[in-house]
């Protein structure tokens, strides 16, 4: 049957009025046809078994991926921690006119820069170049009691660490300063007859951090408005350091001992209506005995 239909086909095809050409052996058996189905969905399922080994490799991938840049981020971190633990961990100090004093450290942060004009056993004068400041009022009449000068301190520090306007975070310095200012209360309206009265004076206490000199005034704006941004300009002051815990008590205990020693100074005084400033150097958990504290005075020449 098949070769007579081939020979029909051939004849066909032999016309010159045709030239459709059939090859019978290219056409598959039906024995031929199971296994091409066959294959066919063997080379599928390995396709799709290609596709899900990808798919597993790439997410196998993704996760040495962020296990690597987890790795990485943590090392930065380790050796970002390891270097600030240095700065505390390996302090620095001043030159020591006393016993006390040789025993105190501060670490190793940036601080104003000074000059050492003269030294005595109790104090020394230093000529202090501009620096700018970061600065609050503190609540309350007391300087360091421990709720005005936590919540002050808190304040500066998310200044420092990212609560300004470009939410960037400056690096730590050191000291942290207090001082006295006095409040001169508010003034009343003009009225007639012509009566000005003005509320009582009350001593206040402002903190300021010491901003890092590599900003200059191009310091970010605070977003709490309670911080303001001040430059100090520059000053000579007299300076007397002690050990221990600050307390309101011991910072009047060294103001006034400094004064004393002042008006034996043959070429500085005490300028007239200063405040004094505390310094403070060192982290809470430093050893009481290490800590350097500071009162300074700012002064004059004696000579005109």
């Amino acid at each position: 049957m098949i070769s007579s239909i081939a020979s029909s086909l051939s004849l066909l095809s032999s016309s010159p009025h045709n030239k459709l050409s059939i090859d019978l052996r290219s056409y598959p058996s039906p024995k031929q046809r199971r296994c091409s189905v066959l294959c066919s969905g063997v080379r599928t399922a390995a396709r799709r078994q290609s596709r899900d080994l990808s798919a597993t490799e790439a997410r196998v991938s993704l996760v040495l991926a962020l296990a690597s840049q987890a790795s990485s981020v943590s090392q930065r971190l380790l050796a970002d921690l390891a270097v600030e633990t240095a700065k505390y961990a390996f302090p620095k100090r001043f030159n020591s006119s006393n016993l006390e004093e040789a025993l105190m450290s501060v670490p190793d942060l940036e601080t104003m820069n000074f000059r050492v004009l003269s030294r005595t056993d109790r104090y020394e004068i230093r000529e202090v170049e501009p620096y700018y400041v970061a600065e609050t009022t503190m609540p309350g009449g007391n300087g360091f009691d421990f709720y005005g000068a936590s919540r002050s301190f808190n304040v500066l520090a998310e200044y420092l660490f990212g609560k300004n306007t470009v939410n960037e975070k400056m690096e730590m310095t050191t000291p942290v300063v207090t001082r006295k200012v006095q409040s001169v209360g508010e003034k009343m309206e003009m009225t007639t007859p012509v009566i000005t009265r003005k509320a009582k004076d009350q001593t206040q206490w402002q903190m300021s951090f010491v901003m890092p000199s590599k900003y200059g005034s191009d310091l970010p704006l605070p977003k709490d408005p309670s911080v303001k941004i001040q430059e100090v300009p520059r000053k000579i002051v007299a300076v007397l350091a002690f050990s221990g815990y600050v307390t309101d008590e011991e910072t009047e205990k060294r103001e006034q001992e400094l004064r004393r020693a002042l008006r034996n100074d043959k070429k500085f005084r005490v300028r007239d209506g200063v405040s004094v400033e505390v310094a403070q150097y060192n982290p809470p958990f430093t050893l009481p005995f290490t800590r350097r504290n500071e009162v300074s005075l700012e002064v004059e020449s004696k000579e005109y």
